[in-house]
Parts: structure tokens; C-alpha cells; sequence
């Protein structure tokens, strides 16, 4: 399958490596969907697992909790980003793993804006069924102009964080991630927006994937992107939430 998607074509590769003589099926968009629904239950039960320990507390574990699902959840992440082939274990890792993360970062939000969190999460999956939507209503779709466009706002994004965090080590802080003003406000509305239409070219890669019959075990691949771009969106609505609260009060 040719493709200039790079993702897409990782699953290619993957494909080629495995189907060999496999009688396992072709990728379907509800065998995705399920395989998501899994991901999804592991992040949520590890999520309150976490929280439940934090809401009993127990506040010491939440610095170690946050750096294991952190730093772990980006270890499996790669792994699963780079060998596709093993997105059926270590995308079940992966979302255990940020679960714990989430749970964590979540808490640490509720101590100072009780239930944001919880607005967060349902905005998260608000903002998710309408993107959906506008992608099934070909609103919007993931034209090469679209995927330039968006390809162009990551990296400009990576920049922006990676320069942020170099900063930060040499004593020099630019104000992003503690200041409630409205270039701080603008510029995360910005990053949730472009969080929300990489959701646009997960729902590419997925019809893609379906149209070019890839195996079913990279459903769990496919599954797995899907719950790194919703993670991401609920992370940056979290802190978008956050900073409108704090403007309030």
C-alpha cells in the first residue's frame, strides 16, 4: 500500500511482516472501535484507582505515581509507536500506565479547582463525538493540505514545549505553564484545537487501514493512536479549564 502518511505507512510495513500466511481477518473500523472501548476502560479503572488514593490522603504517593505513569507511558508508547506489531500488549500497558498518570495529575487539579477534572472529561469526549461527527459528514477531512497544515502545528508545537522545558533548566521561565493571562489562555486554546484535529487524521489512518484490509491484530495499533491524541486533548482542556477558573477567582 502506498502511502505518504508516515504512521499509515508504518502500518504497512507491519502488515507486510505479519500477514504472510495470516488467517486472522482484515482490520474493521468496529473492531477499532472496540479495541479503543478496552483502552479506554483500562485508562478510566487505573485513573480512579489512582485518584481514589488521593482522595483517602494519601498525597505522598502522588509525585511517584505521576513520574511512573509518566515516564513508563512514554517508554510503552514509543515502543508501540515505532514495532506496531506489538500494539496488542503494550497498548493495554500504555493506557494502564497513563491511567495512573491521569489519575494522578487529575487529583492534583481537584485540590484546587474541586470537579474540574470531571468538566475536563466530559469535555474531552464532547469535543471528540463532534470531530467525529464533522469527519463523518465529510466536513472535515484529512486532505494532504490538511495533513501539511497539521504536520506543520506539531512540530511548531514539540518546538515550543522542548524550547520551554530547555529554558526552564538554564533558570529562564517564559510564563506558559503558570500564568492565567490571555496570551497563556490563547495559545492553550490553540494547542486544544490542534489536539482536537489530530483526532481528524487518527479517523483517516483507521478508514485507511480498513480500505487497504491490514491485518486485524494492528487494531490494537490503530486503537492506540486514537488513545494518545484523546489523552493529549484531555490534558490541554485540563489546563485550558484550569486557567479560566483561576481568572474567575
Amino acid at each position: 500500500m502506498r502511502t505518504s502518511n508516515p504512521v499509515l505507512s508504518r502500518l504497512a510495513d507491519a502488515a507486510r511482516a505479519t500477514a504472510a500466511g495470516s488467517r486472522s481477518g482484515s482490520m474493521t473500523t468496529a473492531g477499532v472501535a472496540g479495541k479503543a472501548a478496552i483502552l479506554l476502560a483500562v485508562v478510566l479503572f487505573s485513573a480512579a484507582v489512582t485518584w481514589q488514593q488521593f482522595a483517602t490522603g494519601n498525597l505522598d504517593l502522588l509525585m511517584p505515581a505521576m513520574l511512573l505513569g509518566g515516564i513508563g507511558g512514554f517508554i510503552v508508547g514509543m515502543i508501540a509507536s515505532f514495532k506496531p506489531q506489538t500494539a496488542p500488549w503494550s497498548a493495554p500497558i500504555y493506557a494502564s500506565l497513563q491511567g495512573i498518570f491521569l489519575g494522578a495529575v487529575s487529583a492534583l487539579y481537584n485540590l484546587r479547582f474541586a470537579g474540574l477534572p470531571q468538566q475536563a472529561v466530559l469535555l474531552t469526549f464532547g469535543v471528540a463525538a463532534s470531530v467525529f461527527l464533522l469527519y463523518r459528514f465529510n466536513i472535515l477531512r484529512a486532505t494532504e493540505g490538511f495533513r501539511r497544515m497539521m504536520f506543520a502545528a506539531m512540530i511548531g508545537i514539540g518546538l515550543f514545549y522542548l524550547g520551554s522545558m530547555v529554558l526552564s533548566l538554564f533558570g529562564v521561565s517564559i510564563g506558559y505553564f503558570t500564568s492565567s493571562g490571555p496570551l497563556a489562555i490563547g495559545i492553550n486554546l490553540a494547542i486544544a484545537g490542534v489536539a482536537a484535529l489530530n483526532l481528524v487524521l487518527d479517523f483517516d489512518r483507521i478508514e485507511q487501514g480498513v480500505q487497504a484490509g491490514l491485518p486485524k491484530q494492528l487494531e490494537w495499533f490503530a486503537a492506540f493512536g486514537l488513545m494518545v491524541t484523546l489523552i493529549w486533548l484531555y490534558l490541554e482542556l485540563l489546563r485550558l479549564l484550569s486557567r479560566l477558573q483561576g481568572r474567575r477567582n
